[in-house]
């Protein structure tokens, strides 16, 4: 449990950012949570990045100016969309993942995928067909430029994740992104749990 610069609210680590001043003064996300120094956490969501760059909130916590990148929303979506895609990138060469439509759908039917992930501008209607009424989560966290990116190709729609630390990894970043995209800007990034 980390406690929120902004909110005061106690969450766990998983639904919040971390956040370092560099030896210039500068406040760096840190997602990989592995950058040294004093973490500042935030609760992974618009509203709280935007009120805590607005409000002062990050100089406040470091008790010393900092300086904030102005377009740091930006840059936390697109630190964790690439996060994301190397991500699976690792997970394919460790053979935790497949893709294409077949062999995901083999992974389904056989009970070896503990979740799927989806490109954002996919069809919902192949979605359904590929899971095929299974209760597996469904990530949407990018397109399919990006995922067939992460998966050597130059388009992929569908990929089959295995159960593990890999795919809990996913799904903890996926649902950090769809937080930090406002409702009325929703691009379909994120977690849909059927």
């Amino acid at each position: 449990m980390r406690r929120c610069l902004v909110s005061r609210q106690r969450l766990p680590r998983e639904r919040m950012l971390r956040f370092v001043v560099s030896p210039d003064g500068a406040m760096v996300p840190d997602l990989a949570e592995r950058l040294p120094g004093r973490g500042y956490w935030l609760s992974a969501r618009a509203d709280m990045v935007e009120m805590a760059m607005r409000r002062g909130g990050f100089a406040r916590a470091a008790r010393r100016p900092v300086v904030v990148a102005p377009d740091l929303l930006a840059r936390l979506r697109q630190g964790l969309e690439q996060r994301i895609g190397e991500t699976l990138g690792l997970a394919r060469r460790a053979g935790q993942v497949v893709f294409g439509f077949a062999r995901a759908q083999e992974w389904v039917r056989a009970d070896r995928a503990g979740l799927i992930v989806s490109a954002s501008d996919g069809s919902a209607e192949e979605r359904a067909r590929l899971l095929a009424g299974r209760p597996l989560p469904v990530l949407q966290p990018l397109d399919a430029a990006r995922l067939g990116a992460a998966m050597g190709r130059d388009h992929v729609v569908h990929v089959a994740v295995a159960p593990g630390r890999l795919a809990e990894r996913l799904v903890v970043d996926a649902e950090r992104l769809a937080a930090l995209i406002p409702p009325a800007g929703d691009t379909g990034s994120g977690r849909d749990d059927r």
